[in-house]
């Protein structure tokens, strides 16, 4: 790293990471679209969920695209055009898809409408495949997982608000259950939506972001040789695995958290609502209190700042919940789960692979205490999943892109193509819990079976590193 880079530069991250909030409110107010869309186009339950699909599976077709242009060009796309200019495009893409919301809520075409969110998510896969490698890239690379979790922050920040400012706007109240309402109510936010992207997009091109982040120029002697691709390099084969079950498990527990709660606990449909929100907003949690170092190198501030950070998110997700007339009651004993968070933090000391490792055990604790018991505690414990899920993105991303130099764009967007683990991992989880032999309550065994990979990457990863000449350092040891 250059001297340039020894501390974050705020001018810089602070315009990325308006992108991150970006993807976290638009992916959360899918959830708000998919009952409105059933009524209003009549769809099944199974016809409903087209709207993730179409959503999640641009993402793995926009690194393909990526690769092809590629490949067609001789040439990295990215290198070619510029990281800022690439952002901006991907911004300028999904303001493409906000416009097919237009005709489509005027025809009243379901099809059109999945398009321009299928539209959308290409934009985000791109900007995904250029924003991840770029926080990581303003400032020391000591901290750049710190980076990466606070961007990851700011996403859950959209994912917690998105769906009430989109509920509001097509429905009048934040609280309102009525779902039958005229398809195009929706036409308006996502318009304003796809202005606020061409907003960015201008900001973003005449920002002082790098075209080419210092950290790809200066790794690219390690890039040379016999390693043509970014395949080439092991750490980003078992990264690409790593991210695949990474939001296999964080996607699968939430996502089969409500069959469990209706059909082995007995709760109403209505009452689940807060502890799914409390899931997500435990990854929020996780990643202000992973974000520290990023903000000061200063030891007494960070020992601070640890116990401050989780729980003002925590209030954050109490405020929203308040808002939402939700009795707040069953959530103030998370605060003490939380403690077991913050010690873990301090425990990794800011290096990835201690960190992946530390927070994968934690998981796998958290999924066989949930196994193991029932009532509410079973609810809790699953539920803290969200807490060790959330530092694991920026872990695997950090680790999996060391060293690839001029490669890094390559390999982002090999990483951006797992988030179909997604899609695949709940699935296959879902399967199990269909099973009477095996019940909904068991089949968070794909979920242990997750982390456990995710433990044996962070377990080898370092030495992997090693042997390209590439030193992990504790973020504490650069500090004052």
């Amino acid at each position: 790293m250059s001297t340039q880079n020894l501390k974050t530069n705020w001018a810089q991250f602070i315009p990325l990471v308006t992108v991150f909030f970006f993807w976290g409110f638009v992916a959360a107010s899918n959830d708000i679209l998919i009952p409105v869309f059933k009524k209003a186009f009549d769809l099944t339950q199974g016809q409903s969920q087209l709207v993730s699909v179409a959503f999640y599976v641009a993402y793995t077709v926009g690194s393909i695209i990526y690769m092809i242009i590629s490949f067609l060009t001789k040439g990295d796309l990215i290198n070619r055009i510029g990281y800022k200019n690439a952002l901006a495009l991907g911004l300028v893409i999904s303001a493409l898809g906000t416009l097919l919301f237009y005709p489509a809520a005027n025809t009243g075409s379901f099809p059109l409408m999945l398009s321009g969110l299928f539209i959308v998510a290409l934009g985000f896969s791109l900007q995904q495949t250029v924003a991840n490698p770029l926080a990581i890239a303003l400032g020391p690379i000591t901290t750049g997982s710190q980076r990466l979790t606070m961007a990851g922050g700011i996403n859950n920040l959209g994912t917690t608000i998105g769906p009430l400012i989109v509920s509001f706007a097509i429905f009048g109240s934040a609280t309102s259950g009525d779902t039958d309402m005229s398809i195009e109510s929706v036409k308006i936010p996502y318009l304003v939506l796809g202005a606020a992207f061409l907003l960015v997009a201008v900001l973003l091109k005449f920002s002082s972001l790098p075209d080419k982040p210092a950290v790809v120029v200066e790794e690219e002697g390690l890039a040379t040789g016999t390693r043509n691709s970014a395949l080439s390099y092991p750490q980003l084969i078992m990264g690409m695995i790593g991210i695949f079950v990474y939001v296999g498990v964080e996607v699968s527990t939430a996502s089969n958290l409500p069959a469990y709660m209706e059909s082995d606990l007995g709760f109403d449909t209505k009452d689940i609502s807060p502890f799914i929100s409390l899931y997500w907003a435990s990854l929020m949690i996780g990643r202000w209190t992973g974000a520290v170092e990023a903000f000061t190198d200063n030891m007494n501030t960070q020992k601070i700042l640890r116990f401050v950070a989780p729980y003002l998110a925590f209030a954050v997700f109490l405020g929203v919940n308040k808002f939402m007339n939700h009795d707040l009651t069953p959530f103030y004993v998370y605060a003490l789960i939380i403690l077991v968070l913050i010690f873990a933090d301090m425990a990794s000391k800011g290096n990835p692979a201690r960190m992946l490792l530390i927070f994968s055990v934690l998981g796998i604790a958290a999924l066989l205490v949930g196994m193991a018991t029932n009532g509410m505690v079973s609810v809790y414990a699953f539920t803290s999943v969200g807490l060790f899920c959330s530092t694991l993105w920026p872990c695997i991303f950090t680790l999996a892109i060391s060293g690839l130099g001029k490669h890094t764009s390559q390999g982002s967007s090999y990483l951006i193509m797992m988030i179909m683990g997604g899609g695949f991992v709940s699935q296959w989880q879902a399967s199990l819990g269909t099973s009477k032999s095996i019940g909904i309550q068991n089949s968070y065994w794909i979920g242990v079976l997750c982390f456990v990979y995710l433990a044996f990457f962070a377990w080898t990863v370092s030495r992997m590193l090693k042997k390209q000449g590439i030193t992990q350092l504790d973020a504490s040891e650069t500090a004052h």
